[in-house]
């Protein structure tokens, strides 16, 4: 492979992280929307209760209550969701420097890979001390594992390019 088309793979897989980030920071704003929409869809209407449901959806309503009657309550803690999703968005800047010039800013890879292991442990640490279920702290997971398949083929694709320079 040449030097330009690895470098355009990898300019395409930091591309795919970025985009990513920025797509999940704004998931972080209108949690309470998305969580009445998700559970319509899947057949809990707005008054239904988590009792009457077993399983993701019992979970996803019981969600999407906490998070009503908290917004309702105090909206003010709506703000750690916004401050979320700008964290995604600063993040996805690093990338945004690396797709330009991935040689240079290869240490955002190595950041990345760190972040995605994060996301498990946090999963699953802070999930079982918060009372997360295990399938949703499995699909938490599931994040950081998605998002380190792009970050370890860029990372193999530059030590290619490191040794052709070399």
């Amino acid at each position: 492979m040449t030097r330009e088309s690895l470098l355009k793979r990898i300019r395409i897989l930091l591309g795919i992280v970025a985009v990513g980030l920025v797509l999940s920071g704004l998931t972080a704003i209108p949690i309470e929307t998305e969580l009445r929409w998700l559970t319509g869809v899947l057949g809990a209407g707005p008054a239904s209760k988590p009792e009457e449901f077993s399983g993701l959806l019992r979970w996803l309503v019981t969600v999407r209550e906490a998070v009503a009657t908290t917004n309702a309550r105090y909206p003010f803690l709506a703000y750690g969701t916004d401050w979320l999703a700008f964290g995604h968005f600063v993040i996805a800047v690093a990338f945004v420097g690396a797709v330009r010039d991935p040689v240079r800013h290869s240490w955002v890879v190595g950041f990345g890979l760190i972040g995605c292991a994060g996301v498990v442990v946090l999963a699953l640490c802070a999930g079982a001390v918060r009372g997360i279920p295990v399938y949703w702290r499995l699909i938490d997971c599931s994040f950081g594992l998605a998002c380190a398949v792009p970050l370890l083929l860029a990372r193999r694709y530059l030590r290619l390019v490191e040794q052709q320079a070399a």
